[in-house]
This record gives C-alpha cells, structure tokens and sequence, in this order.
C-alpha cells in the first residue's frame, strides 16, 4: 500500500515480487523435470532434433548459456549486497535492458530448450515468460515509485527484455 507521501513502503526484500523467488524455483523445478523428462526419456516432442544438426543447436545452445551467464554475472550486482543499492542503477548490463537477470534465466531456459529441441520445453518457456513479465512489471511499479521521474526517464531510454536501438 502506497503511503500518503505516494510512496509503496519498502519490505524486507526491497524492490521484488513478493512471490517471485517461490514463482522462480517452483517453474525452474517444473521447467528441468519436464526438460529431462521429454528430452531424454519420453521424447515426445523433441522429433525435430532429427531435422536439426546437433552441432548447431549445441552451438546455440552453448551461445545462449553464455549470454545468461553474462546477463546473470552482470545484473548481480542489485543483489549480491544482500539488499538492493540506494541508487538506481542504469549502468553496465542495465543500460541496455532493465531486467538482465530474468533475462539471463529465460536465456537459460532456452539454452536447454533448444539443445534437445524439446518442444515441450519451448512451449513451458512462453509460460515462464509470461510469469517473469508480470513480476518484472510490478517491480517496474515499485522502482517508478521510489525513484520517479528518473526511473520514467530510464525505461524510455532501456528496453524491458531487448535492447532499444
């Protein structure tokens, strides 16, 4: 609940989705089990590895597993000090997407989608999209809370999931 100041009162973990660390496990969990599950023992839908060389999805597969490395490794830093920074930050990673470390999961995610070519896995994946855009999108109503016109002015400028051009 917003203040009478318009201010939405900082809790414990400030700046996050009540529920988006829960969210996030319970859908990683999900995601590996039916990975494994259609990729290695049912292969219900992984017909098209047939059609696709390995050697090319390994290839973007192991590109995809860098670029979440990097998006991971780099958007850390608003949580590594146990608690977000006092300042927005708009700098490395950040200046070219506003969620780099969703990001780098669903990179993630994809990564091991497409090795397999599990298109149980992909269609899973819109799932877990569409779960980290909502809780990207209420930590985005928080940010413009606490920081205003600069947080505004930042997401005109940074795109959500892709860099703007």
């Amino acid at each position: 609940m917003p203040h009478a100041t318009g201010q939405i009162p900082l809790k414990e973990k400030d700046g996050e989705h009540p529920y988006g660390d829960q969210g996030q496990f319970i859908l990683l969990i999900l995601f590996l089990i039916i990975w494994v599950g259609d990729s290695f023992c049912f292969r219900s839908t992984t017909f098209l590895a047939n059609s696709v060389p390995l050697t090319l999805r390994l290839l973007i597969s192991a590109l995809s597993l860098a670029a979440a490395f990097y998006l991971v490794k780099s958007g850390y830093v608003v949580v590594s000090h146990g608690r977000p920074p006092s300042d927005m930050v708009a700098t490395g990673v950040f200046r070219y997407v506003r969620h780099p470390l969703y990001l780098g999961c669903l990179v993630f995610y994809f990564g091991l989608a497409v090795s397999t070519a599990s298109l149980f896995s992909l269609a899973l994946l819109v799932g877990i999209f569409l779960f980290y855009n909502f809780i990207a999108g209420y930590e985005e109503r928080l940010l413009e809370a606490r920081f205003g016109e600069d947080y505004r002015s930042y997401k005109h400028r940074t795109g959500k999931w892709l860099p703007k051009i």
